[in-house]
């Protein structure tokens, strides 16, 4: 039993057990993979009835903080749903490429559409959905030969995906998802209840034989980014959707959920797996990267079942997303020039990503990125590598929170990264791989 993990196990009951627990997660000082003593053992130390500490832990387990492992024991899950303290702060001097967030001079202006801003009161009963914003989506979704079934307002993406998901699985269901995919689909499935399986992909999208294979494992959901893929930038093409298509057709019960968190600054055509013939499946698209982050607003176009669903559960908690986000989500995309706007933000998106793998393929790196504002660059070890480029001045990110079973890699947010810089990156990332200095770690 690890003495360090065991000292900040404290309480009498099963509460004061599991929330002594809790707080030494939330405090920092237990953390993922950490293994917590056996029932028998802690029950022994804490002089209290093993079925005690068995139901503390279990009611640990059911809000997704700890995994059982069998003859492993007991352990923090590796994404603990749980608000921890911040990671370390990048530092000043270092240029941010971790965040992954959209360049803020690409952002639209707020203010003279907030000016411009003058709504009745909303009271309570009235539509979901202003009407305006509805004939906008549904004109974009049919442009884009996304099927136009019933649509739904969120609170973003993940608040999208969240919602479809808890509408049709329940705790222990499996959910295909793309390998590596992005970390707060993989938190987020960590903290339903949900088991995430694994699909590998390449630049197209999830490849179809591996599809195949995960959805024989019986999965009830698969969620998918299908443009601006993070953290590979992987983009679908139309024959990878027609190969994909055949390989789903078999599974029909399968809800399909799509992720379009970058819309029209994505840098790749949009393509969707679903039909209207599906019996159950979800497309969200976010104003996050087009707008900005904190207007917390996406669509979601889904079957009919699905966004009664969804809206009819939002009716029990938020009951609707504020109208005035949806009348300035309005104004915005219909403001004059709006339509340039997004295409010059799209054009130097695609710029600088491009600039950064033309950079490493001086240098023989292999990286990936065919769309949206990350860079995936497979690396022998992760730790070492981003370490040293923050001492070279780059801030980026281990690729370890976004793998299942995919290698190393090192993912790097392009967004503000101007061409000059990705040259100095290049070669210092270069350096940090040469195999004179990795021997020398070792």
């Amino acid at each position: 039993m690890d003495v360090s993990v065991h000292k900040y196990i404290v309480g009498s009951t099963a509460v004061e057990i599991s929330d002594s627990i809790e707080s030494a997660l939330r405090e920092g000082r237990l953390a993922s993979g950490d293994r917590l003593p056996t029932v028998r053992a802690l029950s022994r130390e804490r002089r209290v009835s093993p079925a005690t500490v068995a139901s503390a832990y279990r009611s640990l387990r059911e809000r997704g903080l700890l995994v059982a492992q069998g003859r492993r024991g007991t352990r923090i899950s590796a994404r603990p749903p749980l608000y921890t303290r911040a990671r370390a702060p990048v530092p000043q001097s270092a240029v941010n490429l971790a965040a992954g967030n959209p360049d803020p001079a690409l952002l639209p202006r707020l203010t003279p559409a907030l000016q411009r801003l003058d709504p009745p009161p909303r009271l309570y009963a009235e539509e979901l959905m202003l009407p305006k914003l509805l004939r906008l989506s549904r004109r974009g979704f049919e442009r884009d030969g996304i099927p136009v079934d019933t649509l739904a307002v969120v609170g973003g993406a993940l608040d999208g995906i969240e919602r479809v998901l808890g509408s049709h699985l329940r705790r222990g269901d499996r959910v295909a998802v793309e390998d590596p995919a992005f970390s707060g689909v993989l938190d987020l499935l960590s903290g339903l209840g949900l088991v995430a399986e694994p699909v590998a992909i390449d630049d197209s999208g999830p490849l179809p034989a591996a599809l195949e294979t995960t959805l024989r494992l019986g999965v009830q959901a698969l969620v998918v980014t299908p443009r601006a893929q993070n953290p590979t930038g992987a983009a679908l093409e139309p024959a990878r959707v027609r190969a994909l298509r055949r390989v789903l057709r078999a599974f029909p019960e399968v809800l399909i959920i799509e992720d379009d968190h970058a819309g029209p600054v994505a840098g790749a055509p949009a393509y969707t797996l679903c039909d209207a013939g599906r019996a159950r499946w979800a497309v969200v698209r976010s104003a996050s990267k087009s707008l900005g982050p904190d207007l917390r607003l996406a669509v979601l176009s889904g079957d009919a079942v699905t966004v009664a669903r969804v809206e009819g559960r939002q009716l029990l908690g938020i009951r609707w997303v504020s109208h005035l986000l949806q009348r300035l989500v309005v104004e915005l995309w219909t403001e004059r020039g709006m339509a340039n706007h997004l295409k010059r933000a799209e054009r130097i998106y695609t710029q600088r990503r491009e600039a950064l793998l033309a950079a490493l393929g001086k240098h023989g790196i292999e990286a990936r990125g065919r769309s949206g504002l990350n860079v995936w660059v497979p690396v022998p070890e992760e730790a070492n590598i981003v370490s040293y480029l923050l001492e070279c001045g780059w801030a980026v990110v281990a690729g370890e929170r976004y793998r299942i079973e995919t290698p190393p890699a090192i993912r790097i947010t392009t967004a503000t990264l101007e061409p000059s810089h990705a040259r100095r990156l290049a070669a210092d990332l270069a350096r940090a791989l040469a195999p004179s200095r990795r021997s020398s770690e070792v």
